[in-house]
Parts: structure tokens; sequence; C-alpha cells
């Protein structure tokens, strides 16, 4: 339906107030916003026509501002995407997700192609736009699951840094391809040129952008009471700035200019990066809900290609060429079978190819391809519906169901002792849920970063609500014993908890801890044991303080067969530079072994070192853990 101004506006101020409330919706059931952002706009939209004498939002409503909406839309999520991409991290990344973001890129596009050629009997130029906007397994879908399914770093790093790369990557892919459709006339070598041009103009006003902004942030009196505040709306103001101005120059550039723009400023060393990335992430979000449930509000049902074709699309996109991408691409590595299903199982796809797609359907209606603009349109939402839904929706299920999962441990106590312990569990990889019931503490951990489960750990509903089912570790750190000896007793009798560890604050309160066989943790004791070391061993004090920072201390259970009966001196080839074997348990006995020192099945090996190299050493000697 047409609106007027003021009707527009409320409408406008209604989808904002229903993507935040989607957003806090997907944190409160702990699934992807997306999947209600895509109901919420298909309320709005195509099921609202079927029960109102017209839709709430229809193509009209709009006018013709929603082209240019979107625009801006993608220049602020390509933007944000590329600005988190460091150079050096890309150096230093496994060469699994260099595979994932080049061959796996390829053979998605190709494959997608083929199969929305074949399946659905679409041109092949359309079915190749298809199919290099479906490459994108954008961070905007991926980082709300990874917030619910705290999978292990080296698994959630590759999925986010693959998502980061094929956003931008989907998106220029996408541009030439569809100048090669409009183009097609004019011979190879003029698409060619005129790629060239375009991508050209990219990369020289978003380098120019870049410059400046880095320029004003760095060198300019921002204000010394607001220059955080104008740095950040000054890089908002150049994201923009750079989309809009490529595109006046030539159209189609400025994608590549936003792309450029964002790699450049997220890699150059600039005041106020942290805030600045807080407040575009807050942008980018809010950006995100309006367009995606926008975008979902627009669509038609008969648009989407369902049927045998449809399906044939979806189950190629998802059972057969994900998990074809994934186990080529991290074959040899260190990920487990398990964690290379899980990849194969999380490969939704988002607001690139949804608001891509809407735009080159623009261009295409006006150029009298209406039936190619409802193919582009229908299959990419119907892959991003199937995926969302899917995918995103049983995460946390297929997770669980293939153990990947780290350890599970709940902190009850959010105090300065609770918040520091999770920081060095949580710098290991491992889900911490921290339970406090106290207003201030709970308002800090969450400050921090922590998931807080609110509640008084001393009662079983509240552990049991908190995960303590899941849980191998449960620690009680409140400076009140009575409470941490409840806590304790809970873990082990009611939850059977493997590894329970309480702190003690008043020494005679031991015996009691004792009696339960929980392991205590004293404070007076640990306090004279740390100030005993810092006087004579101040150098491993100082080192240990470092442990989850730089270096770390781990150990692990010999149960691989090629370790036990090997030599301290066999296996130093496969120990990393910068690990070392300090000690190995056996039989309640610790030993300090030479290179002659036999392994035997069930002994413990403490490992210490670097943090990488630690690591690395542990998914060599225990890839399970």
């Amino acid at each position: 339906m047409a609106t007027g101004g003021a009707e527009l506006i409320a409408l406008v101020a209604g989808i904002m107030a229903l993507g935040v409330a989607s957003q806090m919706l997907g944190d409160r059931f702990r699934v992807p916003s997306i999947i209600f952002l895509l109901t919420t706009g298909l309320i709005l939209g195509p099921l609202s026509g079927l029960v109102l004498p017209s839709r709430i939002i229809s193509a009209d409503t709009f006018g013709g501002a929603l082209p240019a909406i979107v625009g801006l839309a993608v220049a602020i999520i390509v933007f944000e995407g590329a600005f988190h991409l460091r150079i050096e991290d890309l150096r230093q990344t496994s060469s699994a997700t260099i595979r994932l973001t080049t061959l796996g890129a390829a053979i998605s596009l190709l494959g997608t192609a083929i199969v929305v050629h074949y399946a659905l009997t679409a041109p092949w130029d359309i079915s190749l736009l298809v199919g290099a906007l479906l490459v994108a397994t954008g961070p905007t879908v991926i980082a709300p699951i990874l917030d619910v399914v705290p999978v292990r770093d080296r698994v959630a790093t590759t999925l986010e840094t693959e998502g980061i790369v094929n956003d931008v990557t989907a998106a220029i892919l996408a541009v030439v391809v569809f100048e090669v459709v409009f183009e097609a006339s004019e011979g190879i070598a003029a698409i060619l040129v005129v790629f060239a041009i375009k991508l050209g103009v990219g990369i020289g006003v978003g380098t120019a952008v870049a410059g400046v902004l880095w320029y004003l942030i760095r060198y300019v009196d921002l204000s010394p009471g607001n220059a955080p505040r104008n740095a950040r709306l000054l890089v908002l103001a150049g994201a923009l700035v750079a989309y809009g101005l490529a595109n006046v120059w030539t159209s189609e550039a400025g994608i590549a200019a936003v792309a450029t723009a964002g790699l450049i400023v997220g890699n150059l060393d600039i005041p106020y990066e942290d805030k600045i990335t807080d407040f575009k992430g807050d942008i980018t979000l809010m950006v995100l809900s309006f367009v995606f449930i926008a975008l979902a509000a627009l669509l038609n049902f008969d648009d989407l290609p369902f049927g045998l074709g449809g399906l044939a699309v979806v189950v190629a996109v998802m059972v057969v060429l994900r998990p074809l991408v994934v186990f080529l691409s991290t074959s040899g590595g260190r990920f487990t079978r398990e964690e290379r299903l899980f990849m194969s199982a999380i490969g939704p796809r988002g607001i690139i190819p949804a608001s891509v797609a809407t735009l080159f359907a623009v261009r295409l209606q006006a150029e009298g391809m209406s039936a190619a603009a409802e193919t582009l349109v229908g299959t990419v939402f119907l892959v991003i519906f199937a995926t969302v839904l899917v995918e995103g929706g049983l995460a946390r299920y297929i997770a669980e169901y293939l153990d990947v999962l780290p350890m599970r441990a709940i902190i009850v106590g959010g105090g300065k002792v609770g918040r520091d312990l999770a920081t060095r569990l949580e710098a290991r990889g491992e889900n911490v849920v921290i339970v406090e019931h106290d207003e201030e503490n709970v308002e800090t951990a969450r400050s921090e970063g922590f998931s807080v489960h609110i509640g008084d750990g001393a009662h079983r509903d509240v552990l049991q609500s908190a995960g303590a089912e899941n849980a191998s570790t449960i620690v009680a750190t409140t400076g009140d014993d009575d409470s941490n000896l409840l806590v304790a007793q809970l873990a082990a009798t009611a939850f059977d908890t493997e590894q329970v560890i309480a702190r003690v604050n008043q020494p005679e309160n031991e015996d009691a801890f004792a009696e339960l066989d929980v392991e205590t943790i004293s404070a007076p004791m640990a306090t004279s044991w740390a100030i005993d070391n810092r006087i004579e061993r101040p150098a491993l004090w100082n080192w240990m303080t470092e442990l989850g920072r730089s270096g770390d201390v781990q150990e692990f259970e010999v149960t691989a067969a090629d370790v036990a009966g090997e030599t301290i001196a066999e296996l130093a080839s496969a120990i990393p530079e910068g690990c070392l074997i300090a000690l190995v348990s056996r039989d309640d006995e610790n030993m300090v072994p030479d290179g002659d020192f036999v392994l035997q099945q069930g002994d413990r090996i403490t490992l210490v070192g670097l943090n990488e190299s630690v690591e690395n050493a542990l998914e060599r000697f225990h890839p399970a853990d």
C-alpha cells in the first residue's frame, strides 16, 4: 500500500523497533536473531496480505527510495566486514581458511550455478549471478550462531574469517557477473575494460577516503571532549561518501570502494579504534535489522521456486556443496572429523546476497527482464530461508550431538576472583557461565562481556538452569564459605560434576569441604604462596601471571597409541618450538623426564610453553580435548 510522509515515518520507526525486539528475542532464546527478522518481514509483507485488504509493506511503500536505502545499507555492512579483516591475521591464518575462501568459493559458485541452471532451467548468466551471491556466508549470520554455540577457537575463527572474506568476495564477484549480464553483447574484451574501470575507480576512491579519514582522525584536533564521538561519525560518513562518490563516477563501483576503504582503515593505527568498532557494530546491527525485515516483507511467495527444482537447489547448497567444500578445504589439517561435520552444517547465507540481489532485481526489471529478476530474488531468498532456519536454528543441537563444544565451566560468584578466573578460562577457549545474584556484580560481569546467569548458585534450580547438568567443572568463588560449601555439595551430589573446586576463605573450614571430597583453594594460603613466589622466584611469578595471555601450562592423559611406548627424545620432532614436556605424572608420582623416558598409557603429561605452541602440541597428542 502507498504511504504518506507521516505514515512512512511511523512504519520505519515500527520496523526499527521490531528489529531491536528481534535481536533481543534472539539473545533470549539463544538462536540467531535473523530467524526473527525474517519472520517479522514475512508477517508484515506476504502473510499480512492474506488476512488484510492489502499488505502492510508492499513494493509501493518506499516509493523509489528502496534501492538507495538498500545500497547505503550494503555500503555500511561491507565496510564493517572489511574493517574487521586484519592483514596480519590473514597472513597467519590456517591453510584451511585460505582454501575455504578461494577453492571453496570457486566450487560453491560454479556448483550452485550448475544446479540452478539445470534444476530451474535458468539462463547461464542468471545462474552464475545466483552462484556468485550465494558464495557469501557472512558474519552477520555466522556471528549470532557462534554467540550461542561457543565452539572451539579454531572452528570459530575459521568460520568467522570465511564469512568476513566471503561477504566482500561475493559482493564484488556479483558485480563482475552482473556486468557480464548487461554487457554481453559488447564482447569479452569490452567487459574486462568496463570491469577494470569500475574496480579501479572503486579502489581509487576507497584509498583516497581511507587516507583522508586516517589523517583527520590521527592529526586533526577533533575536540578533546568529543574526539571519540567525532571519530566514530567521521568513519561512518567516510563509508557512505566512498560508496556514493564511486557510484556517481561509475555505477556498481561503490562496493569495491567501501571494501577498500574499510580494509585500509581497519589496518591503520588509528585512535579510538575500539570505540569505532563498537559504534559501527551497533549501526550495522540497526541497518541490518531494518533491511532484512524490509526485504523479506517485499517478497512474493509466487517468486520463490517451491517444488522439486527449488528443493534440488537447497539440497545441493546445504547437503552436497557445503560438505564438499569444507572437507576438501580442511583435509590434512588439525580439525577433528566432528568439527569438520559441524562446519559442513554451518553455512547460512545472509544480508549481502539478499540486499545485492534486490538491487540487481530492480535494474533487471527496469531493463524488461522480469523473469530473470524473479528467478534471482526467489532463488537467493529460498536458500537464505532454508539455511538460516535449518542451520541457524539447529546449530546448537548439532554442536551438542557432535560434541564439539569445549568444556563447560560454571563459576558461582561474579566478583573479582570469579571474573579473573573466567577471563583465563575463556582465553583457553572454554565455555564459561558466571552465576551471580548481586546486581552490581552482574552488571560489571556483563559489561566485561561474560555470560551471566542471575540467581543464587546455592540453589539447585539456579545451577540447573545455568547448565550444571552439562558442566564438567563447577567452581565456587564467593567470599562466603557457607555458600561455597552448599554449591560444592550440590555440584558433587545432585549433578555428579566431574570436577568441583571451591574457594575457602577461612582455613578452619577446610575440613568441611574435605568431607565432601571437594578440591579447595585456601585464599590465605594462595596469597602467601603468591607472595613467596614473588620474593624467591620473581621470574616464575611474572610468567605465571601471564598464563593464558602469552604462556600456558596444560595437562593431558596419554591415550593415543602412537604416543604410548615412545621416548621423549623420539617425540621431540613432533613437539612444536616454544613448548616442552616439563612433568610426567604416573601413579601419583611426579617425574621430570629426560630424553630416554618412555611414556605409558595413562601417564599425565604437563606441557609448558607459549600459548600457540602448547595449543598445537595438545592438538597433536590429544586432538579430542
